[in-house]
């Protein structure tokens, strides 16, 4: 099932602030002229943030759609690739798909999604959930 397409722009701050709850404290994610001494263009998204903020832009939408309790569900694995570097100001899209299976009586969802800029793939993201 296609789940709501959404875009967004990631700020240098939210980036951050992710990097700081995270524990992840190098200063190219925090300050711009480092993340430029390193050869980006901008400060760099930590490997996880996509995750999180595919989570923050479709909120629900997978347990809507699938009719599921979000306090009965358990996150079971992740995994991405990136394809190119993605950073704070660009316009990301994520194109998100969910699927389900049954298994020993529980459901497993599958979400994949694929984020874009300016139409061309950054990464690929997949979580495993289960209900």
């Amino acid at each position: 099932m296609k789940l709501p397409t959404v875009t967004t722009v990631v700020s240098r701050e939210r980036v951050r602030e992710f990097a700081m709850a995270t524990g992840d404290d190098s200063p190219v994610y925090c300050d711009l002229a480092a993340a430029q001494a390193a050869g980006h263009p901008d400060v760099p998204l930590p490997p996880t943030m996509l995750f999180g903020i595919g989570a923050e832009l479709d909120g629900n939408a997978v347990f809507d759609a699938l009719g599921l309790v979000p306090a009965q569900v358990l996150h079971v694995e992740q995994s991405f690739v990136f394809h190119l570097p993605v950073h704070a100001g660009e316009e990301l899209t994520f194109v998100s798909v969910a699927s389900t299976s049954d298994r020993r009586g529980s459901a497993f969802v599958v979400q994949e999604t694929e984020v874009f800029r300016a139409g061309v793939l950054v990464a690929d993201l997949r979580e495993v959930l289960m209900a």
